[in-house]
């Protein structure tokens, strides 16, 4: 296999991913609500958008970093690589979910300002109760089967279109509206817009992803057993290029 590019220029591919990712749902939530004061009409076009985007920027970005753009999916690599598996070492960890969160932020930013709106006006709209977290919960939990339940079964080919078709449901069938990304979710505290969340929203949705993510590994664990060395890593290694 190809050695993986130069942590800097992967951080750098994640924060441009994560980027273009926030600059789609903040956009077309903007859009959307300009459009028509219908909000399912406008929650199927950010929905639909949103999805489309991530299926792009994963196969763009997938070979370079893995297109992890998430903390969650992150700190999922990073937890195989304990268990003898792929995945990153602490450090690079670090740098993912450092670019992510800085790429989050700027992608709402530059979507703020591509519709004219003064960039850096925070949330106002309150995200809180049990309900919304049990659906973050599953919502990230989800994602993180999706992701690891493909490349344990040796199909990582399909994590692209299975994630961006899991968000796009999600969406709709979960409580919270899939969030499911801890650096999205902090992004999307800095547009007052259909897809923003109030900074005193953010603990809870954050703590709920974290759960989610961890309850995703052990359901994937528990589904599709362990990895171990007589299996082939090659499908693996390929899922976390092809996107993660």
């Amino acid at each position: 296999m190809p050695a993986p590019a130069p942590l800097p220029r992967r951080a750098a591919a994640e924060f441009t991913g994560t980027a273009a990712l926030l600059a789609i749902v903040v956009g077309s939530g903007i859009q959307a609500a300009a459009l028509t004061h219908d909000t399912g009409v406008a929650l199927l076009a950010n929905s639909a958008a949103s999805a489309i985007g991530l299926g792009l920027i994963i196969t763009l970005f997938g070979p370079l970093s893995g297109a992890h753009l998430n903390p969650v999916v992150t700190l999922t690599a990073w937890w195989t690589r304990r268990s003898g598996a792929a995945g990153l070492t602490g450090r690079e960890a670090l740098a993912y979910t450092a670019a992510q969160t800085a790429g989050a932020i700027s992608g709402a930013l530059l979507a703020e300002t591509m519709y004219g709106r003064t960039p850096g006006t925070l949330a106002t709209q309150t995200r809180d109760g049990g309900h919304l977290m049990i659906g973050e919960i599953v919502a990230t939990a989800g994602l993180v089967l999706v992701i690891e339940g493909l490349g344990r079964i040796g199909r990582p080919r399909l994590v692209p279109a299975a994630v961006a078709l899991y968000i796009a449901a999600a969406i709709w069938f979960t409580s919270s509206g899939s969030f499911a990304n801890p650096a999205g979710t902090i992004g999307r505290a800095f547009t007052d817009s259909f897809t923003g969340i109030a900074p005193g929203s953010l603990p809870g949705f954050v703590l709920a992803q974290l759960a989610g993510g961890a309850a995703g590994l052990a359901l994937s664990a528990l589904l599709y057993g362990h990895r171990t060395p007589a299996v082939d890593v090659a499908p693996i290694n390929a899922a976390y290029k092809a996107v993660s």
